[in-house]
């Protein structure tokens, strides 16, 4: 698969072919996808939402009426469910949401949001990242000298140096990630993925790992 490839102060470079980059044939792999991206946002869930039994709800046990004479003898007391401030039952209770992924699934899900982002042309290359300074205007530029119209911009490097780390982490419409904590719903929410040479070999290279293991 080929990818457009950038010089490190954002010069076209021509393109370069990837041999071994994830592909998959029909909808391999979309499950596997859908089911990583679900149990990220499950395990973000506090799971703290709360109601009160009967038993729980203050307030006296005393029968409310009389049993006779007046129709509602069978009210009960004021905990009863049917009333108003009364206890619920079925409601919520606090517990866990965590859902726990193999790791066949993992590196299943990461290969198909590569490949969907690939055939969608959102994966670019750039030889290195590096900025003369640590300043955010000169990593803006550059970023919008290689994409200038994306939204989400999500930029991967095997490492990166201080002055990298410094001029990128104050730019609202990019993430910065290294190729070793590199997540599928990363690469799925993003409009640009900007791999570094190193970067996308490096995670390749994990990813053919865990296929032959």
């Amino acid at each position: 698969m080929k990818f457009e490839l950038f010089k490190s102060d954002g010069s076209s470079a021509g393109q370069k072919e990837i041999t071994n980059f994830p592909s998959f044939e029909g909808d391999k792999g979309i499950d596997a996808l859908r089911q990583s991206i679900i149990a990220v946002h499950a395990n973000k869930r506090q799971g703290n939402a709360s109601t009160k039994l009967r038993s729980e709800v203050a307030g006296s046990g005393k029968k409310l009426y009389r049993q006779k004479g007046l129709g509602v003898g069978r009210a009960g007391d004021k905990k009863a469910i049917q009333r108003r401030g009364g206890g619920v039952i079925f409601g919520p209770r606090p517990r866990s949401y965590n859902q726990k992924l193999n790791k066949k699934i993992k590196r299943l899900a990461l290969g198909r949001a590569l490949f969907d982002q690939a055939n969608s042309k959102s994966i670019i290359l750039i030889n290195d990242w590096t900025v003369e300074k640590p300043k955010t205007q000169l990593f803006d530029a550059l970023l919008r000298k290689i994409s200038p119209n994306s939204k989400k911009i999500l930029v991967v490097g095997e490492t990166f140096s201080n002055d990298v780390s410094l001029a990128a982490r104050n730019l609202p419409y990019a993430k910065v990630f290294t190729s070793s904590n590199l997540a599928a719903i990363d690469i799925f929410q993003a409009d640009k993925i900007i791999f570094s040479e190193s970067g996308l070999d490096s995670i390749i290279s994990k990813y053919n790992k865990d296929k032959a293991s």
